[in-house]
Parts: structure tokens; sequence; C-alpha cells
């Protein structure tokens, strides 16, 4: 699933190709997708006419702002957004298609068929699901030690599952929650209540490195990702922890382990990342 990162990415390619410009049509060949309005066809009459303003981004989630509209869409698990001109053919995985007044569209493909789309009046979109129930942004001033601290020591639940659930901080998923933690040294199935203060900072710390690294390289090119211009992402060159199971740790050479921890794959150095009870 495209974490933070690769949305990021995503949100500054579509800024330089679709900016400014005007809806004219919208085709929906999956209505499962549409999931506020409920009904499809309220969906188009509502995108229609409206021109691309800005774009923006919460968690994972991508907002397309318009004149009075924001759409909110969630990637999910391989969602991909492309621009294309219209005599172009599209197969059976394109499922939302907005037709553009210059002749080109953009392009909503999915194979999975995860994904969703939700439109909100401009200013109501903070206030709705799916994105009223996120934690703060993991760069914004909220994210503090002493905000982060009182957060986890509520919670006996392992710190992996924790950093999964978006309410605390948002924005990270499995592969970003292994290096973040890699890099603070702490193991995945500590209880997010045994953190010490220091261990807090410095999971904090490794948190917003961690992204701030992936967001500079494009993310990461994991299954099938790629951006809306097709371009991989080059952090999947530096992963530390993730699908590195059985390769040596860069710090001190111990393999890297994979287990289960809340039901998803977990990748961590035995040494380095040391269970404390």
């Amino acid at each position: 699933m495209p974490e933070l990162p690769e949305v990021e990415t995503i949100k500054r390619t579509l800024e330089a190709i679709v900016l400014g410009k005007t809806i004219k049509d919208v085709k929906v060949f999956w209505p499962k997708i549409i999931k506020n309005p409920p009904d499809v066809e309220e969906f188009i009459v509502l995108l229609k006419g409206q021109t691309i303003q800005t774009m923006g981004r919460r968690g994972k989630f991508l907002i397309f702002y318009m004149n009075d509209v924001a759409l909110v869409s969630h990637l999910r698990m391989e969602g991909k957004y492309g621009l294309y001109p219209k005599e172009e053919p599209f197969d059976k995985h394109t499922h939302v298609i907005f037709s553009f007044t210059d002749g080109t569209e953009l392009r909503y493909r999915d194979v999975r068929k995860f994904g969703t789309m939700h439109i909100f009046p401009i200013g109501e979109e903070m206030n709705h699901l799916p994105l009223s129930q996120l934690g703060p942004e993991p760069f914004a001033k909220e994210f503090t030690t002493a905000y982060f601290a009182k957060s986890l020591a509520k919670t006996a639940r392992m710190i992996k599952p924790v950093l999964l659930d978006q309410t605390i901080v948002t924005g990270l998923g499995n592969i970003y929650v292994d290096e973040a933690l890699y890099r603070a040294k702490i193991h995945p199935e500590r209880l997010a209540n045994s953190l010490s203060k220091s261990e807090v900072k410095r999971l904090r710390e490794a948190i917003i490195a961690t992204l701030a690294d992936a967001v500079e390289k494009g993310g990461s090119t994991i299954r099938s990702y790629v951006n809306s211009q097709g371009q991989i992402g080059m952090f999947q060159l530096e992963l530390n922890a993730y699908a590195q199971e059985g390769k040596p740790c860069k710090n001190c050479g111990t393999p890297i382990e994979k287990i289960k921890v809340g039901g998803r794959g977990t990748h961590f150095c035995p040494n380095c990342q040391k269970v404390k009870i």
C-alpha cells in the first residue's frame, strides 16, 4: 500500500500535470469505489465543471481541491493515477475517468478495486470520515515528543500495530514502521506504554527522519507501486529492515529476521532491536 512518501510523491506529480484543468465529464465503471455521495450520478454532477485548483495530502489520502468541492482519494493497495490523451485505449482495470475540457483524461486504475473516493464541500473534508479519525502528520508541529509519549502511555498494545492504526500519527504503513523501529532500535513487539521517555524521543525522530528521506527519494517501489508518471521510487535501495530478511544488519551484521506482528510481516534485527519486558 502506498504510504505517506509515495502519496506525497503522487501529489507533487499531479500538481505538475492537472492543476488548472476543468472536468468536462466523469465516467465510473466500478461504483463501489465511490463512497460519498453514495449515488454515482450525484458524484458525477458534483464534479462536472469543477477546476482542479490545488492538490493536498492527509496521511495516505490524496485531496483534489476544486472550486467548490474537495475530492478525497485513498489509493489503498494498488490505486494509481495517470494522465492520458482521450484517444488512448484503457484497460479493464481503469475504473474512473475524469475527462478534461482540453482533451486529456485523468484515469484511476486499480487492479484490486480497494480504493475509495469521497466528495465534501470545501472546508468540510477534515470533519468527516475518513480524514476526521487521523492523528497528526509526522512533520506537523502537533507531533511533539510530549504528545507522542502521552499517547503511547495510554495503550498496552505492541508498538508496531499502534503505529499502523493512523490515530496517533498518520501516514505510516508496514514499510516505514519497520524502518523507523529499526532506526530507533526498538523491537516491534515492545508494548507501547513500556517505552521510556528517551525511547519515545528516539522513535519520533526516527519516524520523521525515515519519512523525510523517503519523500526526498520519491518513496519506495514495492510490488507494483509507481507514481502517476510511471517513475519508480528510489528509497527501496536504502531499506535497512523491510524485505531484508536473511541479509546482514547494516549496523551489526546479524541476519535480519521476519516475524508476524499483529498479522503483518515484520522485519527487524534481533541484536539491535532486543525485546525488553
